[in-house]
C-alpha cells in the first residue's frame, strides 16, 4: 500500500517542479519558485553511492541555477555516513518524525448552520483563499501565493473555500492521481480556531473522494498535533518515517513552521 502513497508523492511533486532522475532518488526543481522548498530539493532514498560525489553533483546542479543546494532524505540504512559528509560539507540539517495517515474510518458530523463550504472556482474565491494561506506560516507565508497560482491552474488541484459566517476563513485542497489523492494546505485563520471548522471542511471533503470512487485519501500531517486532529475525522496512521532535511543556506523547516 505504501508503494500507492509513492507513486502519489511523486505526482504531487511533479506538479510543481521539473523532476531529474539519479541512480539515488531525484533533483527537483523550479527556477520561477526559489524559495519554495518542496520543489527545490534532492530526494536521496538509498546511500550506496559515493557521498561526497553525490552532494558535489547536487551542491552543483542547484548552485548553478542559482538555488539554494537542499537535501531530504527518507533515513533507510546507511544514512548515517552520508549525514555525517553533509556536515563536512556545511549543511546544516534537522530530522522529523514524519507520520502518514490514510482514510478509514467515516465519522458522522453535524454541519454547523453557520458553516458554508464552497469549491474555489471564482477569482473572488481564489484571492479569499490566497489571502488565508499566505497568513499561515507553516504553508510558507506570502510565498503560497505563487504556489497556489500554480496549483489553481493545474487539473489535479481542488481547492475549497469554508466561510463562517459568511467570512472566509478557511481552506484545503485535495490533489488527485489516478486512484489516489491526497489532502492538502490545511489552513484556518487563528481568530476561527478552536470551532470543529477542520472538521467540517474535511468531511465536505470526504464526500467528494467517495463520488469520485477515489481508493485512498491520504494526507501527511506535519506534527503529532495536527496527526491527532486528522485522526478525529477518521485518518488513521499507518506508518511513521524519519525524515531529514539538510541545507546549505536560508531557514530551516522548522523556523518557517514557527515563523521565524
Amino acid at each position: 500500500m505504501l508503494e500507492k502513497f509513492e507513486q502519489l508523492d511523486r505526482a504531487y511533486v511533479s506538479s510543481f517542479a521539473n523532476i531529474v532522475d539519479t541512480d539515488w532518488g531525484y533533483l527537483a526543481y523550479n527556477e520561477h519558485q526559489p524559495d519554495y522548498y518542496d520543489a527545490n530539493h534532492a530526494y536521496i532514498s538509498t546511500f550506496n553511492q559515493s557521498h561526497h560525489e553525490v552532494i558535489e553533483e547536487v551542491s552543483r546542479f542547484y548552485q548553478e541555477k542559482q538555488l539554494t543546494p537542499r537535501f531530504y532524505l527518507t533515513l533507510n540504512k546507511g544514512y548515517e555516513e552520508f549525514l555525517a559528509a553533509l556536515k563536512e560539507d556545511g549543511f546544516q540539517y534537522e530530522e522529523f518524525m514524519s507520520p502518514l495517515q490514510l482514510w478509514e474510518t467515516k465519522v458522522a458530523v453535524e454541519v454547523h448552520p453557520a458553516v458554508t463550504i464552497e469549491e474555489v472556482t471564482t477569482e473572488a474565491a481564489k484571492q479569499n483563499a490566497i489571502a488565508i494561506e499566505c497568513q499561515i506560516d507553516e504553508l510558507g507565508g506570502e510565498i503560497r501565493e505563487q504556489a497556489f497560482e500554480a496549483e489553481y491552474a493545474h487539473p489535479a488541484y481542488t481547492h475549497y473555500l469554508l466561510s463562517y459566517n459568511g467570512i472566509p476563513c478557511s481552506t484545503a485542497c485535495i490533489f488527485q492521481h489516478h486512484h489516489d489523492a491526497r489532502l492538502e494546505s490545511v489552513a484556518t485563520l487563528k481568530e476561527f480556531r478552536g470551532k470543529g471548522l477542520i472538521g467540517q471542511l474535511i468531511t465536505h471533503m470526504q464526500h467528494v473522494v467517495t463520488e469520485r470512487g477515489i481508493e485512498r485519501f491520504w494526507v501527511a500531517p506535519i506534527n503529532e498535533q495536527v496527526e491527532k486532529v486528522y485522526k478525529k475525522s477518521g485518518f488513521n496512521t499507518v506508518a511513521i518515517f524519519k525524515t531529514g532535511h539538510a541545507f546549505l543556506g536560508g531557514k530551516s523547516i522548522k523556523d518557517i513552521q514557527n515563523g521565524q
